[in-house]
């Protein structure tokens, strides 16, 4: 199992580029399962996710090339035919975005068989809005033995589908299923993340009638058929934060490019609250940091425009060693301050009760061995080894391979002293 080793002290100056979004592009490849000629997807991220998601999705009769086109790395996703409609426990349980299979093949081929993708780290985040969702455009659901069995053999109809709470996932599997149900369908409630107007951007190149997605309400008129398209995959605004609080971490000076100011500006407003430097430009930002010493902020997790809850381990890590005592709320998952027994291995002082960590800064950190614990909190103690004295060793960073492409390679380029250690092979969970 790889390990990360960083020496902390080096500030930080240089640009990074950032990647194509992770949780864009997988849904994006399961779109390719709704049409039998070739979807075209550029500024593609290289990761363990997208390579996991490919590996079922040619169990299930897609062709997929990776390539390197003329303006980066690019996947070339063609289903001409669901040559099996089953999607086997041992791939769906890597990762949970894999379910989102489900809709796409009963919309194509009007049947499924679908592993539940079971527990998660951070938290139960069960699918039943995603199966009410299927089963309010007129599939039949059926569970037992761990997978779902859905069928829909006349086709999706479709309906109304007012959502309890806010969902990504849920809202993105109801468009992924609706956009070739019969008449039209109506999402309320639905999630904002710019990632649903990725996908609608998608689907409507692809011959789609999809309307309001980044609002409240989706309106999707669905269409026979689909066809092939080329799309770009939108910038990372989850890795575009996390480096941005690398930089404040670390101290000097990083830009920021491919990306979009507009994705993090709950998190740009509190890193400059904390007395960090931004400037935005039209492709991305410069973050700076003198060496002054930062001051405490108080954020709360929120559904998309407020502040992300994928960036909330890292902003935990930036507060360790700021002036005052900060107030950190998590509101979206439960068990999402694992991280924080690992940043105290570090010398950081945090008192976590429910929902809510109290970080006092401290004057410095000390290098530690720590453990990650999901891909967030593992990419927060490579922002706290930044500013540690001395040497922390990370180790479980499969973590880590899963979200951020070349992390070694980016951080080492603005004057890090990153370096990944081999290990013994791949994890079993």
């Amino acid at each position: 199992m790889d390990r990360i080793a960083i020496t902390g002290g080096a500030r930080l100056m240089g640009e990074i580029p950032i990647s194509g979004a992770k949780n864009s592009a997988i849904k994006l490849m399961a779109a390719s399962l709704l049409t039998d000629e070739p979807l075209r997807l550029t500024n593609m991220p290289r990761l363990a996710d997208t390579r996991l998601l490919a590996r079922l999705l040619r169990r299930l009769g897609t062709e997929v090339v990776e390539q390197d086109g003329e303006n980066g790395p690019e996947t070339i996703l063609h289903t001409r035919e669901i040559v099996s409609a089953l999607a086997p426990y041992d791939l769906v349980r890597q990762m949970r975005a894999s379910f989102n299979v489900l809709g796409p093949l009963i919309a194509r081929t009007g049947h499924a068989k679908v592993s539940l993708p079971g527990g998660c780290t951070i938290g139960a985040r069960p699918v039943d809005l995603h199966l009410e969702a299927l089963r309010a455009l007129g599939a039949s659901i059926d569970l037992h033995e761990g997978y779902v069995y859905a069928q829909a053999p006349r086709g999706l109809i479709g309906a109304e589908i007012a959502f309890p709470f806010v969902s990504v996932g849920a809202t993105e599997h109801a468009m992924l299923a609706a956009v070739l149900a019969k008449g039209t369908s109506v999402l309320t409630n639905a999630a904002c993340e710019p990632e649903l107007g990725d996908l609608a951007d998608c689907l409507n190149a692809m011959g789609a009638k999809v309307s309001g997605a980044g609002t409240s309400t989706i309106v999707i008129e669905g269409v026979q058929r689909l066809h092939g398209a080329t799309h770009s995959v939108i910038p990372d605004r989850i890795e575009t934060g996390t480096y941005a609080l690398a930089a404040a971490m670390a101290g000097g000076e990083v830009r920021l490019t491919n990306t979009r100011c507009d994705f993090v500006d709950a998190l740009l407003v509190k890193m400059e609250e904390a007395g960090v430097e931004v400037t935005r430009h039209d492709d991305g930002m410069t973050i700076k940091r003198n060496g002054s010493r930062l001051r405490a902020v108080e954020i709360e997790t929120d559904p998309y425009p407020g502040f992300a809850t994928d960036l909330q381990a890292q902003f935990m890590a930036l507060m360790t060693l700021a002036d005052g005592e900060s107030v950190i709320k998590e509101t979206i998952f439960e068990n999402r301050f694992m991280h924080a027994p690992e940043l105290s291995r570090l010398g950081a002082e945090i008192a976590v009760q429910g929902g809510e960590a109290r970080v006092r800064g401290v004057e410095t950190l000390e290098g530690a061995p720590v453990m990650a614990t999901d891909l967030r909190a593992s990419v927060s103690l490579v922002i706290a080894a930044l500013a540690a004295r001395g040497e922390t060793m990370v180790s479980r960073v499969y973590h880590l391979d899963r979200g951020f492409e070349r992390l070694e390679e980016k951080l080492s380029a603005c004057g890090a002293s990153v370096r990944r250690i081999a290990g013994d092979g791949e994890p079993e969970d």
